[in-house]
């Protein structure tokens, strides 16, 4: 079993670099779009990289962090790396860990981009994990670059506020690379301009009032913006990789993303592990009201504002199981019973998963569940047929 986040607390591209030149610069074989943003950047890459394969492109996809699978952050055209694959990989980088003091993510992306040379991509679509000046990924010299929405998490990483983490998005900024703004703030959106064009960029500003009107598969209102944002990346593409509209309107139409408002029924599956996220869903539910009552699962890892994300689920279920997520690092587990008792008498602490799913479905018409990637990819993966990759 993989970890869905690595455990790194010294960044620099050099572990990511020396790891690429033992694979040969796999990442230097074919073009890619670079994609950043605290909520958004996931839903953009994906609706980019259908884009271009609705336009008859071979595309290489890379994600972070994964629900069930490792391998779910390794796709092209829609399949993961085959297992065997993934295996050859991983012993062959597994030897340079240690001399190149690589992280988990910085594995994966090495991986991802040899993976992708060995595949024959025509082009790649890489989302940032964390941040971006120091990001894994930011080895890339893309097409374009784009940093989707800022809001606070990872402040220990990035910064206390907002204007610290958007300096840190905009280090994605390379010069003569279009650079896609999809920040609606415009203190923020100006702020990630500004740093864009001292690195030699060229700056394209989507409007904040800018939303795509086409099909869309890809669940609630804030997705129009995410796919407007996704749009002016594709539009920012040199002529030789644009998709028409035509083919831009079908790969909008069938882009699918698990875990991110994903109905499967009764059940209702979201990644949000910050407050802006919960507040994407409290607005989703409330455009597209659940069947009721609206049961939740919830687990928020200790270093989010779990506070604030419990407050506002509370006004949106009629009742609530938190609980533990079994893959979460167990220096970042919530204290329950604190959660519990801050949750109010209507909240019940379960801290079994299995238990708690099972007491949520009990008489419920939606059970939705929430908090973090490893609270909807250790559900996923215990309820039968649900794992994103079968």
């Amino acid at each position: 079993m993989f970890p869905r986040t690595g455990s790194a607390t010294t960044w620099s591209l050099g572990p990511t670099r020396a790891l690429l030149t033992e694979l040969g610069d796999p990442h230097a074989h074919y073009p890619s779009i670079h994609i950043a943003g605290t909520n958004g950047k996931g839903s953009v890459a994906v609706l980019v990289a259908e884009a271009l394969r609705a336009a008859g492109h071979r595309v290489g996809l890379y994600t972070s962090p994964h629900l069930v699978d490792v391998r779910e952050r390794m796709m092209v055209d829609g399949r993961p790396i085959p297992r065997a694959a993934f295996a050859a990989w991983t012993s062959r980088v597994a030897p340079l860990l240690e001399p190149t003091d690589a992280s988990f993510f910085e594995a994966t992306t090495a991986i991802a981009f040899a993976d992708f040379a060995a595949r024959g991509v025509d082009i790649a679509v890489v989302e940032v994990g964390l941040g971006g000046r120091l990001d894994a990924t930011n080895v890339v010299t893309p097409l374009v670059s784009v940093v989707t929405r800022i809001a606070l998490d990872h402040t220990e990483y990035l910064g206390p506020t907002l204007e610290d983490i958007a300096w840190e998005k905009a280090g994605i900024a390379k010069p003569a690379v279009p650079f896609v703004v999809g920040e609606s703030v415009p203190a923020l959106g100006a702020l990630l301009a500004t740093e864009a064009e001292r690195a030699g960029a060229q700056v394209i500003r989507v409007p904040p009032e800018a939303r795509y009107d086409g099909p869309l598969a890809l669940r609630g209102s804030h997705q129009r913006r995410n796919a407007a944002v996704a749009a002016a990346v594709l539009r920012a593409l040199p002529e030789t990789w644009r998709p028409s509209d035509p083919a831009t309107r079908a790969g909008f139409a069938r882009a699918t993303l698990p875990g991110r408002l994903d109905r499967r029924g009764r059940w209702l599956f979201d990644v949000a592990h910050n407050p802006d996220g919960i507040q994407t869903i409290r607005h989703a539910l409330g455009a597209e009201p659940p069947a009721r009552p609206v049961h939740a699962v919830a687990c928020v890892l200790s270093d989010k504002d779990w506070q604030t994300m419990l407050r506002a689920l509370s006004e949106m279920v009629d009742a609530m199981w938190l609980t533990n997520a079994p893959s979460a690092p167990a220096g970042r587990a919530w204290d329950l019973t604190a959660a519990a008792r801050f949750a109010g008498p209507w909240a019940t602490a379960e801290p079994d998963l299995v238990r708690a799913l099972s007491a949520a479905s009990d008489r419920a018409g939606t059970v939705l569940v929430c908090g973090s990637f490893h609270t909807v990819g250790d559900a996923m993966a215990r309820l039968p047929g649900f794992a994103p990759l079968g």
